[in-house]
């Protein structure tokens, strides 16, 4: 597993949710790579996205 899945669904469990900003605040990557990390997780079923947009946050599935 890459580091920022693990410190991202960390996050998540600890948190209750995450944000983008959250997420790059927390592993220091690019917002381009953590969309597409996001989108993974979102289509492997591993998180659920809420809101579009500046608003999105994530939850674990």
């Amino acid at each position: 597993m890459p580091e920022n899945f693990l410190q991202i669904v960390g996050f998540a469990r600890e948190h209750g949710r995450i944000t983008i900003g959250e997420a790059i605040r927390l592993t220091g990557s690019n917002r381009n790579t953590l969309k597409g990390l996001f989108r993974n997780l979102v289509e492997r079923g591993h998180l659920i996205q809420h809101g579009s947009g500046r608003g999105v946050w994530y939850e674990l599935a």
